[in-house]
């Protein structure tokens, strides 16, 4: 028998390299979480909607809302967790929501037509959660703001124009689930 390797595991096993992720990507759909952060008032109704401000690939300025990536052998519910603390800050406070069910199921193609929600780069399947946020947002990452807007703003054609790959319809399907669209 030959001697066996002795490996240092991996400090981050779920993640894969830019190379392993790109043969992935051409190969199977992959598993995003989506949150759109709310402020509500005393009654719990929607007074704001947080989108985020990014610089997209071709250096257009684009809105987006929270998102990221399942990893291996991590929770739904932790993942959520994880992209809103990354992408708003420690201090933003989600109320994550006592169940995991999304109020949406978005599945991004790679061609455009083939749906809603389109993802040049894959084809991606999203759980899409609305989350409170109580606390200071600071956002983080790529995102150079944090903008809240009221309800009407954010469903608006100009600020859902602004939204890549078909996002602006999930704001939209949001804000309709709320009954904050009039």
């Amino acid at each position: 028998m030959g001697a066996m390797a002795v490996r240092t595991p991996d400090p981050n096993p779920g993640w894969l390299s830019d190379d392993e992720l790109q043969q992935a990507r051409e190969r199977m759909p992959i598993l995003y979480v989506e949150a759109i952060p709310v402020r509500l008032d005393g009654l719990g109704q929607v007074t704001e909607i947080g989108l985020l401000l990014r610089m997209n690939a071709q250096s257009e300025i684009t809105r987006t809302v929270v998102s990221g990536r399942v990893m291996r052998g991590e929770r739904v519910r932790d993942a959520l967790y994880r992209h809103l603390e990354k992408d708003l800050g420690p201090m933003a406070f989600p109320q994550l929501p006592a169940d995991p069910t999304p109020f949406h199921v978005a599945e991004y193609f790679p061609l455009p037509g083939d749906g809603i929600y389109a993802d040049d780069r894959q084809h991606a399947v999203s759980l899409c959660y609305i989350v409170p946020v109580t606390g200071s947002c600071d956002p983080r990452q790529d995102a150079l703001e944090l903008t809240w807007l009221s309800p009407e703003a954010a469903a608006s054609e100009l600020v859902t124009s602004e939204m890549e790959g078909g996002r602006g319809a999930l704001v939209r399907a949001a804000l309709a689930r709320l009954g904050a669209l009039r």
